[in-house]
């Protein structure tokens, strides 16, 4: 199927490994010009390179007034913005709710809400006077089942999402969508990092999900980069989960 992106611009968030980078790679094949970003200069610059993005920039979403500078840059590279992927790391993860202090909690508004909000305030304006646009958000099965062990980001995730929601409705008619993926068990250093080694997450896995297996990184690319299409043009506001069946939920 032809997506109909080819010769559009992205930036894609979180990219130097495991989804961020997939979804990266992905859009490349499509034909986007991808700026790549992620925290560490030296990481992001040498993901760019390995997947054939246009740029690899630098940004740590800890610093929300970078959102400026991270478009700026963006845009002299490849031009106005029609795509962007906000994708970050999670929070401290830790069996008491109640254990996490004022900094902590802090830290993880401004990565998973008001950075993500800062970067969609530069580049929605541009969408919606060029009546294209897409915004695809990652987050977590998480929000719609919260998951004992990881409240910050069952907050702050459910935080982002209901915001997302509420700019869907607002620039649908301008022909931007904005739109969500839910990951559930997916094969990265972070599930790795919770479970104490990618094989004890997978043996996890293998009873927890209906599909007996944990996903792939390329998985959740593929339902991105259709959401970043041409062809998905009458969906937006959605919160798409990409799980394996594991939410039990309707």
């Amino acid at each position: 199927m032809d997506l109909g992106i080819a010769g559009r611009t992205a930036i894609v968030g979180g990219a130097s490994a495991g989804i961020g980078r997939a979804i990266a790679a992905a859009l490349v094949a499509e034909g986007v010009q991808v700026v790549l970003s992620s925290r560490d200069p030296e990481r992001t610059r040498a993901a760019a390179a390995e997947v054939g993005a246009a740029a690899g920039i630098a940004w740590d979403t800890s610093d929300v007034a970078g959102a400026d500078g991270l478009v700026d840059a963006a845009e002299a590279a490849v031009g106005p913005i029609d795509i962007v992927v906000v994708n970050t790391g999670g929070p401290p993860a830790g069996p008491d709710p109640l254990a996490f202090d004022d900094e902590q909690w802090e830290a993880a508004h401004r990565n998973l809400v008001r950075s993500p909000m800062a970067l969609l305030r530069r580049t929605l304006p541009g969408m919606r006077e060029r009546r294209w646009g897409r915004v695809v958000g990652i987050a977590s099965t998480s929000v719609r089942e919260p998951l004992s062990n990881i409240v910050l980001s069952n907050a702050e995730r459910s935080a982002a999402l209901s915001a997302f929601k509420t700019l869907a409705r607002e620039v649908a008619a301008d022909g931007v969508t904005i739109n969500t993926l839910l990951t559930g068990r997916i094969a990265t250093s972070r599930m790795a990092e919770m479970h104490g080694s990618l094989e004890r997450a997978q043996a996890a896995a293998r009873d927890a999900v209906p599909a007996g297996r944990m996903g792939e990184p390329e998985e959740m690319a593929a339902a991105a980069a259709f959401l970043c299409s041409a062809r998905a043009a009458y969906i937006t506001g959605t919160a798409l989960p990409v799980d394996g069946g594991l939410l039990r939920g309707v």
